[in-house]
């Protein structure tokens, strides 16, 4: 593939996928949390381990016969029970392990959730550049005769009429080995992703069974040399307990609900920027600043993402153990919402005045972004065990992730529906200033078909652009504007719901009903 054509998924389709995963890494966690109790994070990580590559297995199946449906059974359904389960088991054994310093142990454990996209990505990009065919190629646009049928660009091949795709600067740049400009035959490539998902299946299954084997948890009772627990006065005011709260129990505390606002608004935040930073920041600097963002710019972002996303879980986590669980997520927040309403500044300055200044500001401001987004996954165990203590944070924090579902769908329903009636009344109002004759022309088709040419791709926001008349502002820049503000708006209910998170009442602490003749909570 080198441009999207009318049978390709798009992407309100395919980025359901990703939200599809993650209701089922929270359901799975939800129910693992529990689970892990009982039978220990061994078995929990080689149960993980065949659900995440057996997903990648099915997921790559589903892209070779073009069945939507496999892709979301595999990578999203399967691929996301096994992300849950792989997610709890080694979190809750890390804080047994560290109970003096739990913000760096759950750091440590999600850091390397996070960072497997560092290594992941320049693997996915070898494999699928290793087994990328490139379409057959029919030659310039200009030489080939092109016509419009039903939205689709076709032209005639062997004496068949067959649909093509014109591939211009932007697609060039794009691809994951050197092509031409002009036009190619849809169907006669292949993108290598069907071949790279199984290979990453069998890869992933086997590090992951390797690992789950390596576990061990520490005896009952059992405390680093030479620390002792802090006092209770000292342990009250960073609200840590030195009691527990059961699994089940913890669901009747306010706490839980407002922790679970938390970190539903934090990651739905997140994802509003890194399920498109790249996307928009091509979007928004590559036609402003097309000599700096280019592809190999752009891979260097996507690479740094990772990069500061896995770097933020480790030293916001470990700097939780310093300054307090709450007072951190604070920092997210506050500073969250003033850097999420840069963004949209930035793109309105850089429109007016094509600087790499602007540019600067969006690249810091995301990426403080990204390390605060994998900071709240890190922390929010460690908060959890001060809160409810550590015996049973594991299945209450499995139960704290259906939050990170919620947030699946929040966030790219947010990211779709906003950004698509953006798209959508600038399509119009640039149709609505080229000239018609030059729009018949350059589609093949009248403004009247506007509609079918949009839905079959062929009409684009850039294409219109090539046709506008001169000084009309491409408004690209602002696509994503009320996305931007709608982020800060859930940052600011996050905020004030980590504002009212007070230590939990002692009624609902096991020793105290143990104390009081009720019998405490059994382990399911």
């Amino acid at each position: 593939m080198v441009s999207a054509s009318s049978g390709d998924w798009g992407l309100q389709s395919v980025v359901w996928i990703f939200s599809v995963a993650i209701v089922f890494l929270g359901l799975a966690a939800a129910f693992g949390g529990k689970w892990l109790e009982e039978v220990g994070p061994r078995m929990v990580g080689v149960v993980a381990a065949f659900c995440w590559g057996g997903g990648f297995i099915i997921g790559g199946l589903g892209i070779m016969t073009h069945q939507l449906w496999l892709v979301y059974l595999g990578y999203g359904a399967l691929g996301g029970c096994g992300l849950g389960l792989g997610y709890v088991s080694p979190v809750s054994t890390l804080i047994r392990w560290f109970p003096d310093r739990r913000g760096m142990a759950t750091g440590m454990a999600i850091m390397g959730f996070g960072g497997g996209a560092m290594i992941a990505t320049p693997i996915k990009e070898g494999l699928l550049s290793a087994f990328y065919k490139v379409p057959e190629y029919l030659g310039p646009e200009s030489a080939v005769n092109l016509v419009t049928e039903g939205g689709k660009r076709m032209a005639e091949v062997g004496g068949q009429m067959v649909e093509v795709v014109v591939a211009g600067a932007a697609q060039v740049a794009s691809a994951p080995v050197p092509i031409e400009e002009g036009v190619y035959v849809v169907g006669t490539g292949n993108t290598g992703a069907a071949a790279t998902f199984f290979t990453l299946g069998v890869a992933y299954f086997i590090v992951m069974v390797i690992a789950a084997f390596s576990y061990r948890v520490p005896r009952e009772g059992w405390l680093p040399a030479g620390w002792t627990p802090p006092t209770a006065d000292a342990a009250s005011k960073r609200m840590i307990t030195h009691a527990n709260v059961h699994i089940d129990q913890a669901l009747k505390t306010p706490q839980f609900y407002l922790l679970w606002i938390v970190l539903c608004f934090n990651v739905t935040a997140g994802i509003g920027v890194i399920g498109v930073a790249k996307t928009m920041m091509t979007e928004i600097f590559g036609t402003t600043l097309p000599l700096v963002v280019n592809s190999a710019f752009a891979a260097t972002y996507v690479f740094m993402i990772s990069v500061f996303n896995m770097c933020g879980r480790f030293f916001w986590a470990s700097m939780s153990d310093y300054i307090g669980r709450k007072n951190t997520y604070y920092c997210f927040f506050i500073l969250g919402i003033a850097l999420y309403l840069s963004i949209p500044f930035a793109a309105e300055q850089v429109s007016i005045n094509p600087a790499v200044t602007w540019l600067v500001m969006f690249y810091a401001a995301t990426m403080i972004i990204f390390t605060m987004y994998g900071g709240g996954f890190a922390t929010i165990p460690a908060y959890l065990a001060d809160i409810f203590g550590t015996k049973y944070v594991g299945g209450i924090h499995g139960r704290l992730l259906t939050a990170w579902s919620t947030a699946g769908v929040l966030g790219p329903l947010a990211i779709t529906q906003l950004r698509q009636a953006s798209v959508t009344s600038s399509i119009k109002d640039l149709a609505s200033k080229v000239d018609p004759a030059a729009f018949q022309e350059k589609f093949g088709a009248g403004i009247a078909q506007l509609d079918q040419l949009v839905a079959a791709k062929t009409v684009t926001i850039g294409r219109l652009m090539e046709i506008a008349p001169a000084g009309t502002v491409d408004p690209t820049s602002s696509l994503y504007n009320t996305t931007m503000y709608a982020m800060a708006a859930l940052l600011a209910i996050a905020l004030v719901a980590n504002k009212l998170v007070s230590p939990i009442h002692e009624k609902h602490h096991m020793e105290t009903q143990q104390a009081g003749g009720s019998e405490a909570p059994s382990k399911a």
